[in-house]
Formats: structure tokens, sequence, C-alpha cells
């Protein structure tokens, strides 16, 4: 199975279309198109993951002024994307299909394929607290790397088929209940990776 998008190349740069944060404040946040081929035989639908494999460890660092997030510093996952139920015979999501726009307060039902499922990306947690930002972020919310970090953000979109129709997933479900669930279910797997960052001197 191949996946690719229309909306950047593989390893290359996504534009601030797609991201939730831009340098002067927020991006477009339209999700970036996505299609995907040479699907197995036995496939009842899919499942669909965006993740920052290089979100910092230490949050207190994000945007703090005087300081500069090293490459080195340690670095964890940060989730912008959990969708489950795709059905089988969807190929494709359009760009601006599922969001375009930043939400305050997160998209309550965001837009998707019929039938499929969407759940909640880790701004949720990020903006907790925050009383004109904190909500239920669902869908699509696109990347916003710390504008101090040195690190060349990566931003993985995974597909994955799956030989059931349906993960039996719980309202509010999170990229870690989709990769519990189809434990076992998946027929294939495919990936592309964008990068994306907000410091002028990143990746050099």
């Amino acid at each position: 199975m191949r996946i690719r998008s229309e909306s950047f190349e593989h390893r290359g740069a996504i534009a601030f279309e797609f991201a939730m944060g831009a340098p002067d404040g927020f991006g477009g946040n339209r999700n970036p198109h996505l299609a995907w081929e040479d699907v197995p035989e036995g496939t009842r639908s899919f499942a669909l993951l965006c993740i920052d494999t290089d979100a910092p460890t230490d949050p207190s660092l994000a945007g703090k002024e005087g300081v500069e997030i090293p490459v080195a510093h340690p670095r964890g996952d940060f989730v912008h994307w959990a969708m489950a139920d795709i059905p089988a015979d969807v190929r494709s999501i359009d760009a601006g299909s599922c969001s375009d726009g930043v939400t305050r307060g997160g998209k309550s039902a965001p837009p998707g394929p019929a039938g499929a499922r969407q759940g909640r990306n880790d701004y949720s947690g990020w903006f907790a607290g925050d009383a004109e930002l904190g909500g239920d972020y669902l869908g699509y919310d696109g990347p916003y790397p710390p504008p101090n970090d040195l690190r060349l953000h990566r931003y993985f979109f995974r597909v994955f088929a799956l030989d059931v129709a349906t993960l039996g997933l719980a309202d509010g479900f999170t990229a870690g209940d989709v990769l519990r669930a189809m434990q076992g279910h998946v027929l294939a797997e495919a990936a592309t990776y964008g990068t994306y960052s907000l410091h002028p001197r990143a990746g050099d």
C-alpha cells in the first residue's frame, strides 16, 4: 500500500496553509490532501493518524523567552489527527475537507468521510485550562511547534488497512486507543511525512 499527498512532497515542507501556527499567529489549519492505493484484499476499513514525533518532552520550554530548545532535547509524540472506521471504498481525503481554519476550543463535530469517526488530538491537553483556547479538540489540527525549537519537526501521516469494518471505539477516543484496538487487524500500512518549523534556523 502507498500513500501520497498533493499538498506536500514526501519529506518536504508543509505550507502555513496546513498548519495551526504561523510566524505571525494562526495558520490556515486546513487538513492536507491524502490519497492511498494498492490496498490489500480483505480490507474492510482504514484508520488514519498524524503524529509529530519531534515534540519536546518538557512543555515548559515552549515559547520561553531567552531560551532555544536544542536539537538534542528529548522528544516525544504529539498527535494531530486520529480517524477510524474510514469506509473501505474511500481512497482519498481532499485538502480542507476535514478542517479549514482554527476553531478556538476545538471542533465538536469535524467533517470527514461519511461513516468515519474522528477522535481527540493532543491540543485537548495542551490547551487545557486556557480560558480562550481550552476545549475538546477533535479531528485535524495542524502543526504548531514551539517557535524557539531548533529542531525541524516531522509530521507522519499513517494509514492502516484493517480487516474489520469498525474498531468499536468510544466517543472521544485517542490515537493510543486506535493503536490498541487495531492490534491483530492490520493488513497493511503506508506512511509519508512532511516537515515544519517556526524557528528560522531549524534544520540548519
